[in-house]
């Protein structure tokens, strides 16, 4: 089984192409990044994912940004969903990564939206991959059990770093359960959560080296699965961020750490993570 790192362009103000060529630079084999609207943004993004041969990973928000406009029906939520599949086709993705649906939902609602968008999914013929994100549906690792059970078929995005922040506490007494949801697990969004935060000050600090070591153990569980399923590639985008995501110090707004390193140590933590685990594990 091969492991591929996405560079993430969410933070990334530069163009396309100098993004690929710093991502091939540094170690990075693709890139992640939600389609532009823009026809000439979309076409440089292409233009820089066809000239540096990079496989690209789509991602899509249905009902509105990140966070979900609250008034949004499941109706718009799928309109949303096959109106941006459908943009990023010409592109080549190797998946969409979906943070879809919206947190605030009824159970029975939430089934039958993820029913339908599975639908969606076999007529447009592109794997989407449905991120456990906060603010949407799979904004707990319980809600999301609950659906993975009533839809075998879903595949996910996994970032656990929302769900540390969710239930304010590393989720050891759930790992059962966490072992349950790493089976359908497609696609790793490599970012450190907190119990106060999704997102710690640097990965590396001795600090949080108890944070790093849960969501290490869950990415080797979502990796033994995957080989199980006969897997032939397991991807991850480390998906550290701004937006506050990145501390800052107070009065100055000068972030604490270099985001571009931050995620590029999480990027070569975790290649060197995954070939000693593939190597002892095998």
């Amino acid at each position: 089984m091969q492991f591929k790192l996405f560079k993430t362009l969410w933070g990334v103000h530069g163009a396309p192409d100098e993004a690929a060529r710093l991502a091939l630079e540094a170690g990075f084999d693709g890139l992640e990044a939600a389609v532009p609207e823009a026809p000439e943004a979309r076409d440089a993004l292409g233009q820089a994912l066809s000239e540096h041969g990079v496989p690209f990973i789509a991602e899509v928000c249905t009902g509105g940004s990140y966070v979900p406009d609250r008034h949004a029906t499941p109706a718009e939520h799928l309109a949303d969903l096959r109106r941006k599949v459908r943009a990023a086709q010409p592109l080549g993705p190797l998946l969409c990564n979906v943070i879809a649906g919206c947190d605030a939902w009824p159970l029975a609602v939430q089934r039958d939206f993820f029913a339908a968008a599975l639908e969606l999914e076999a007529d447009l013929g592109v794997p989407l991959s449905f991120e456990t994100h906060r603010g949407r549906s799979m904004f707990n690792p319980w809600v999301t059990e609950t659906l993975l059970r009533q839809l075998p078929e879903l595949r996910l995005t996994a970032d656990i770093s929302h769900w540390v922040v969710v239930a304010e506490r590393l989720l050891d007494d759930d790992w059962d359960l966490l072992l349950a949801v790493a089976e359908q697990v497609r696609h790793v969004h490599g970012r450190v959560g907190y119990p106060q935060g999704p997102q710690v000050p640097h990965p590396a600090a001795p600090e949080y080296a108890d944070c790093l070591a849960f969501h290490q153990r869950f990415w080797e569980a979502v990796w033994r699965a995957q080989r199980r399923r006969g897997a032939s590639l397991s991807s991850m985008t480390p998906e550290f961020g701004p937006d506050r995501y990145l501390h800052t110090l107070p009065f100055t707004d000068q972030p604490v750490a270099d985001l571009w390193q931050v995620n590029r140590w999480m990027g070569d933590t975790e290649r060197e993570h995954f070939c000693r685990w593939i190597g002892g594990d095998a």
